[in-house]
This record gives structure tokens, sequence and C-alpha cells, in this order.
């Protein structure tokens, strides 16, 4: 019992980080990325979903591929934008894209959806701003179905960010391939492809059978 209150009290802290962290900067979130949008939709139509399938953008942030996702599985689809932050929920109602998705206030790491409840999920820039990144991995994974699609997208290379930041590439960044691909494989995915690009990146990923 103490373990659990102790795991609830550490996630309360860090939802309280992670909103105090993003909720000044909501207003802003699009007007500073506005030339983003293209990459977001061109690195969405990776992911290969199909009219009709269901897709998760975990942690949305304003939406900005909530559109593309929408056009990948069409009318009959099913598109869920899941996030922590209050502010940037309302930013996506303001930018017009509340009616593209089903829209969550939500834990990326504790989803409130069944097991095998998406095909495809969509995440930027997530991975490296959560407490666990191998438990996100293998939440994720619960609630794919099997066969499904988990897409890891950052419309930078990893290098671009360390310099941008005036840091060396951390060894120990979940991003790195070499971290990456085991910590996949270990929750239940199988990566097919890892770009890490100058402009981008990409890592595409199948849930096991």
């Amino acid at each position: 019992m103490y373990s659990r209150f102790a795991e609830l009290v550490a996630a309360r802290v860090q939802h309280s980080a992670t909103r105090t962290f993003f909720t000044p900067r909501a207003a802003t979130w699009e007007e500073r990325f506005a030339a983003d949008g293209p990459r977001y939709a061109a690195a969405v139509a990776r992911m290969g979903l199909g009219p009709g399938r269901r897709a998760l953008d975990v942690g949305c942030g304003s939406g900005r591929a909530l559109p593309a996702l929408r056009a990948e599985v069409g009318d009959e689809g099913m598109v869920l934008g899941v996030e922590l932050t209050p502010a940037m929920l309302a930013a996506t109602v303001r930018e017009g894209r509340a009616g593209l998705a089903r829209l969550l206030l939500a834990d990326a790491c504790r989803l409130p959806l069944a097991a095998g409840a998406v095909d495809g999920i969509f995440s930027a820039g997530l991975i490296n701003h959560v407490p666990d990144p191998a438990a996100a991995l293998r939440e994720w994974a619960r609630v794919t179905a099997p066969g499904g699609v988990l897409l890891l997208y950052h419309p930078s290379g990893r290098a671009e960010r360390a310099a941008r930041h005036g840091r060396p590439l951390d060894p120990d960044d979940p991003l790195a391939e070499e971290n990456l691909r085991p910590a996949l494989h270990a929750a239940g995915w199988s990566m097919d492809c890892c770009e890490d690009a100058s402009h981008h990146f990409l890592a595409r990923a199948v849930r096991a059978r």
C-alpha cells in the first residue's frame, strides 16, 4: 500500500511540473511552431493507417497531428487526442481541431483505454519527457491491437536538438537507437525503421502479434 501511495505522490509531482512548464507556453505554441504542420502530416502518413482505423495522438499538445490523423482514418475512423495539460487542450479547441478527435485529459503513462483499443499511436516529442520511458512504451503497447503501429516523431534530429541546447548527445537518450530498439522489443514492439536525420527524428514500430 505504501509503495502504491508513493507512486501516486510521484505521479502528482510529475503532473504538476509538466503543467507548470506547458501552461504558460500553450497560448503561443502554434505561433512558435507554425511551420511544423506539413512535417507532421508527412510523419503521420508513414504510419500506414487506413480508413476506419483507430488512431491515438498521445501527448497531443495543441493538436498539430490531429488533421493528418483524421485524414488517414477518414470519417468512419476514430481519432483520440490525449494531453495532460488543460491549457494545451484549450489551444486545440481555439485552433478549431476539437471536431477532429475526441480529446481526453489524461496521463500518457496511465491511459484510460481498454487493451487493444487503438490501431496506431502517434507520439511527437513525448518519450523524452515521461518519467519512465520503458513504462510508457509498455502502456502504449497495452492499448494497441496486435499488428498496430507506433510512430515516435520529432521535427528535428537528436544532434540538432543537442546543439540547440549547447550540450553533447546523451548516450542515455531513450531515442538513441541502441537504447530504443531493445526498449521497444521488451515492451512488445518490433522496430522496423529509425531515422535520426538532421531535420527530423522518426522511429516506427509494430505491435507484436
